[in-house]
């Protein structure tokens, strides 16, 4: 069995598409034939070569992703066949199998981690799979793998976010937007949406953003400030990884207020803080995926959207195949997308 797949073969070079052979599924595996997958910036960041060298190349990318089931291994019991899934990063129930490896005519094997979604069948972990109904969205259901669990985990599990906190968010992509919209679900005010793009300031602001801060035309700490009070914001979420931008979030945060880090700066890169508050009641800390449990988590996010009827369409900003993913690839680069850029499979 082949499948179309999106390798990265070089790193700062565009990836390669091409079929590649699919390998039989070893205990705990899962076969999903993928609807729609999410591009991240950690994608982004893998290309690039932001952590340094990559040792596994050729390999697959992609963790967000919607499905259905075609197969499963020995020892499945999370999943069966014709179950509609969301494929995560993050580890779920199951069996954490081990990482398939593909063939490929042109370089013998092509590597991969536990889960993919950058390919139109994907052999993944059974813990990064998750059952959901057969009449949910697929489309949008394939942002409950990493921005929605990430952004609404980082709002109620790591900030704890109280009603009437404020909250300020840095950077509107998807999981910027998916925090404001956590903000919102909670009562916080005001939410503080910071982009430089007025396009991802707008979808914010129709996401639940109270006040929207153009930080190429205004100063975004000012801004936090004069929104928030002269103490700063309870909570300021930071999702650029860019090192300026998360040591001006953490002197806006208050004094007994969280800054909570949802982007990673470049390999060797490092911020500079006063860290006396720190010995207080002020909190700077990172978050790892929202620290969802993507088993129980997205079950209960999809329940409480459809029974809301809240439309997360405007999450998405850009539908594209899978042979359209490099140029997608490089608008997101330059910040042309203004929220999620979504592959849809066989298009």
């Amino acid at each position: 069995m082949k499948t179309k797949a999106a390798i990265l073969v070089e790193q700062k070079k565009p990836l390669v598409i091409d079929e590649i052979e699919v390998p039989a599924l070893r205990y705990g595996q899962v076969l999903v034939k993928i609807f729609y997958s999410g591009i991240c910036g950690s994608q982004l960041g893998e290309i690039a070569g932001a952590k340094g060298p990559d040792k596994f190349l050729p390999h697959l990318l992609g963790h967000e992703a919607s499905g259905v089931v075609l197969e499963t291994g020995e020892g499945v019991s999370q999943v069966r066949k014709d179950d509609m899934v969301v494929l995560h990063w993050m580890k779920g129930k199951g069996i954490d199998s081990p990482a398939p490896t593909y063939r490929w005519s042109r370089h013998g094997v092509v590597n991969a981690g536990w889960v993919t979604t950058f390919n139109e069948l994907a052999v993944v972990s059974e813990n990064r799979v998750t059952r959901i109904p057969a009449s949910a969205d697929m489309e949008t259901a394939a942002l409950f793998g990493c921005a929605l669990t990430t952004g609404l985990g980082a709002i109620n599990n790591n900030a704890k976010v109280k009603i009437g906190d404020s909250v300020a968010v840095c950077g509107a992509g998807g999981t910027g937007l998916s925090a404001i919209l956590g903000a919102a679900l909670v009562s916080a005010y005001p939410i503080i949406a910071i982009d430089v793009s007025d396009a991802k300031l707008g979808a914010a602001l129709k996401l639940g953003a109270t006040h929207a801060v153009n930080s190429q035309m205004q100063d975004m700490k000012e801004e936090i400030f004069r929104i928030a009070g002269k103490g700063g914001a309870d909570v300021v979420v930071e999702t650029t990884g860019n090192v300026r931008v998360i040591e001006q979030a953490y002197e806006a945060t208050s004094a007994r207020g969280k800054t909570i880090l949802l982007g990673v700066p470049r390999g060797g890169e490092k911020i500079s803080i006063y860290s006396l508050p720190l010995h207080f009641s002020k909190v700077l800390t990172g978050t790892h995926g929202g620290e969802s449990d993507p088993s129980s988590d997205i079950p209960r996010y999809l329940r409480l959207f459809e029974a809301r009827k809240t439309d997360l369409k405007g999450m998405i900003a850009e539908r594209v195949s899978l042979d359209e993913i490099n140029p997608a690839l490089e608008r997101l680069r330059k910040c042309e997308i203004t929220g999620r850029c979504v592959i849809k499979m066989g298009a």
